[in-house]
């Protein structure tokens, strides 16, 4: 029986890491795949095998995540982001974390739940690493935000901001009195640099995707 896959493509939701376009103006604007937001007490996350939102674990504290939170459709973050990595922070022996790279997005309005897309201008990120992996968090910009909108570059951003979320991800997996943290920021970056993560994270979709990323050219062509 033949298939019309023109057709299988309009009667059937998009995985969202490989079916939803990371956006014809990347990395200068990007999608973001929208996980999480602030209200939110548990942590949801894409099942990567069947593209639905699942729930990872509760919060184990009392802390919450300061913005939305999500990934960039067809990224990846292995060798290309590990050799950057590795390069900016003089370290050793760092993997890429074999995910979608993950965003941050500011936006004024309240967004009340999470999967769902948004147009996004990266500004910047922060370099992460947990436990030996690069996981590089993206800072963004929701487009047409009447706040922060124009925002083009991290140093346009309040500190306030950005000094918030390196304390959220240095601390999320600490318990109270913990001495030893088991994440580390060892930069905070600007927009320039933003996109070559972007675009290292895109490369490292293609290697290890390639037949995926054929089938979806395929759908958007028809």
């Amino acid at each position: 029986m033949s298939i019309d896959l023109n057709l299988f493509h309009r009667l059937f939701r998009a995985h969202p890491w490989h079916g939803v376009a990371i956006g014809d103006d990347a990395p200068e604007m990007v999608t973001a795949y929208i996980e999480i937001v602030p209200s939110d007490t548990v942590k949801y996350e894409l099942d990567k095998a069947t593209g639905h939102m699942k729930v990872d674990r509760p919060q184990k504290f009392s802390n919450v995540y300061p913005t939305l939170y999500g990934l960039i459709p067809q990224t990846y973050c292995g060798e290309k982001i590990a050799e950057m990595c590795m390069s900016k922070s003089s370290m050793k022996g760092i993997v890429g974390d074999g995910d979608p790279l993950d965003i941050c997005v500011l936006a004024e309005k309240s967004i009340t739940h999470g999967d769902i897309l948004l147009p996004v201008t990266p500004i910047g990120g922060l370099r992460m690493i947990d436990d030996n992996e690069a996981d590089d968090k993206i800072i963004g910009v929701m487009r047409g935000d009447a706040i922060y909108g124009h925002m083009r570059d991290i140093h346009e951003c309040p500190p306030a901001l950005i000094d918030r979320l390196k304390h959220y991800f240095l601390t999320y997996k600490d318990a109270p009195g913990a001495r030893k943290r088991e994440t580390e920021i060892t930069h905070v970056y600007g927009r320039e640099e933003a996109h070559e993560v972007i675009d290292r994270s895109r490369q490292d979709y293609d290697a290890r995707y390639a037949d995926l990323k054929a089938l979806f050219e395929g759908f958007r062509t028809r």
